[in-house]
C-alpha cells in the first residue's frame, strides 16, 4: 500500500513538473522569471503542496529552474548556448555582422509569417506596445542603446506571436547577439534621415502585415528589413573603406 502510494505521488509530481515545463516553453514564465509563490501555483495547477515541491525538485534536477537561498525559485536560461567563441568573432570581425543579419533575416521572416496566421488578439496587444515605444523613442532624446533595446523587443515581440517555442528560445538564445546586431543598425543608419526613414517605413509594414493577419506579406516585409539593413551596412562599410583609401594616398602613404 505504501508503495502504491509513493508512486501515486511521483506521478503526480511528474504532471506537476511536466505543466510548468509548458508554461516555460510557451513563454508565460520567462528565463530569470521567478516562480509564482508556492500557495499561488497549487492554486494554479490543482496540486499539494506535496506534490509542487516534489515537482519542483524534478525541475530543479532537469535544470530547468533554479533555487536562490531567501529569494526562491526562478527559471533557468532554456538555450544554454556558448556564445563566447561567436562573440569574440563578432568582434574581432565585423564581417560576422553580415552572417548574424542572414540568421535574422531567416528566423524573423518566418516568426513574422506565424505571428500573422497564429496571433492572438493578446499578442496583437503586446506587439502593439512594443511597437509605439519604438515609434514614440524617435522623437525623444533617447541614447543608442535604449533604441536598440526598443527595436529588439518589438522584433522579438512578434516572435513570440508565432507561438512556435523553439523558434522564439532561438531567438532569445541570440540576444547578445541580436542586440550587437540592432546596436550596430541604429548606431550607424539611424542619423542618416534616409536610411531611419527607411527603417521606420519596414517597420511599419512587419507591424501592419502580422496584425492584420497577411502571412506572405508580412514574411516579405520582415524578410526584406532585415536583408535592407544588412546591404545598407555593407554600403555604408565600402564608403568608408573608399575614403581611408583616398586619404592615406593624398597623405602620400599609397
Amino acid at each position: 500500500m505504501q508503495t502504491d502510494i509513493a508512486a501515486a505521488s511521483r506521478q503526480v509530481a511528474d504532471v506537476v513538473a511536466e505543466r510548468i515545463e509548458r508554461l516555460i516553453m510557451d513563454g508565460v514564465l520567462k528565463a530569470g522569471q521567478a516562480l509564482p509563490s508556492e500557495r499561488r501555483l497549487t492554486e494554479k495547477l490543482g496540486a499539494s503542496r506535496t506534490a509542487l515541491r516534489e515537482g519542483l525538485k524534478l525541475l530543479r534536477a532537469r535544470g530547468i529552474i533554479r533555487t536562490e537561498q531567501g529569494k526562491g525559485s526562478f527559471v533557468a536560461p532554456i538555450s544554454q548556448v556558448d556564445a563566447g567563441p561567436l562573440m569574440h568573432l563578432f568582434h574581432s570581425q565585423p564581417r560576422t555582422l553580415y552572417d548574424l543579419l542572414e540568421v535574422r533575416a531567416l528566423l524573423e521572416g518566418e516568426s513574422a509569417r506565424l505571428a500573422a496566421i497564429r496571433g492572438t488578439e493578446a499578442d496583437f496587444i503586446m506587439i502593439r506596445r512594443r511597437y509605439e515605444a519604438m515609434i514614440a523613442a524617435h522623437g525623444q532624446d533617447t541614447d543608442i542603446a535604449t533604441h536598440a533595446h526598443l527595436d529588439h523587443a518589438f522584433h522579438l515581440a512578434v516572435c513570440e506571436a508565432s507561438h512556435n517555442p523553439v523558434l522564439t528560445h532561438t531567438l532569445q538564445s541570440l540576444t547578445d547577439l541580436m542586440l550587437g546586431s540592432v546596436f550596430a543598425c541604429v548606431n550607424n543608419l539611424y542619423h542618416r534621415q534616409p536610411h531611419k526613414q527607411q527603417i521606420d517605413d519596414q517597420h511599419a509594414g512587419v507591424f501592419n502585415a502580422v496584425i492584420s493577419r497577411l502571412p506572405e506579406q508580412a514574411h516579405k516585409a520582415a524578410t526584406e528589413h532585415v536583408n535592407s539593413v544588412r546591404q545598407s551596412l555593407r554600403e555604408i562599410e565600402q564608403e568608408e573603406q573608399r575614403l581611408v583609401r583616398a586619404t592615406l594616398r593624398l597623405e602620400g602613404w599609397a
